[in-house]
């Protein structure tokens, strides 16, 4: 998890510090929203490229490792249960990527739709109630054969989106942590989210915001490495 207010404060002093105008909590939101997706998205098109890569001998230099240490915390289980006592099963309104799906215990396999023609004129491979199949498409599963209404799944959930809660006081915003909702993300990401945030409230306000902080970001790193 990465301190909401924290991000916030960071972007502001930047913005304030370059005298670039002031990101309003409304605002604030919205860019954390994307700039989280964002993120989350990038996770799994890395993977795609690193895994096209020889692993590291090193632990925790394999960039394959951290990238599924960050997804694991938004793996799942769900319990689905067909609806009308059809095959149809919707998936979760949070689902962004399906794991396994499990019947009586057992796994089932997942097939195309033009498969199932052929799977089925077969009396050795059709599908039985011991061993089910399943196609996937617009969120949802369909399990032959039809008498199997209930299956559990494992999936990788979309991220809560951030929210920055806050009450007026006078004219100001100020913090109310009983409103807020912190980024779901790995803490190494912190660094990342202000960053895009100040990307997307550069574009919105039609100035280098962002360009300032990599910036002090790269002056920092040398200082550090100095």
């Amino acid at each position: 998890m990465v301190n909401i207010d924290t991000v916030y404060q960071t972007v502001l002093a930047v913005a304030n510090k370059e005298q670039r105008g002031y990101i309003t909590p409304q605002e604030f939101n919205l860019y954390a929203k994307t700039a989280q997706l964002q993120i989350f998205e990038q996770y799994f098109y890395d993977i795609n490229q690193f895994s096209r890569l020889p692993g590291n001998d090193t632990e925790y230099s394999d960039m394959l490792d951290l990238l599924n240490e960050k997804i694991n915390v938004f793996e799942t289980t769900a319990t689905l249960t067909s609806t009308n006592n059809n095959n149809v099963f919707d998936l979760p309104t949070d689902f962004y990527r399906l794991g396994t799906v499990i019947s009586s215990r057992k796994e089932v396999e997942q097939v195309n739709e033009n498969e199932l023609l052929y799977i089925n004129l077969s009396p050795l491979a059709k599908p039985t109630d011991e061993r089910p199949v399943y196609t996937y498409s617009n969120d949802k599963i369909t399990v032959i054969p039809e008498s199997i209404t209930s299956i559990s799944c494992t999936y990788v959930k979309i991220p809560k989106e951030p929210e920055w809660g806050y009450v007026v006081v006078g004219e100001n915003a100020v913090w109310n942590p009983g409103q807020t909702d912190h980024f779901e993300l790995h803490p190494s990401e912190q660094v990342e989210l202000v960053n895009k945030i100040l990307q997307l409230a550069g574009i919105s306000m039609g100035k280098d915001i962002y360009q300032i902080a990599s910036q002090e970001d790269l002056q920092n790193v040398q200082q550090e490495k100095a």
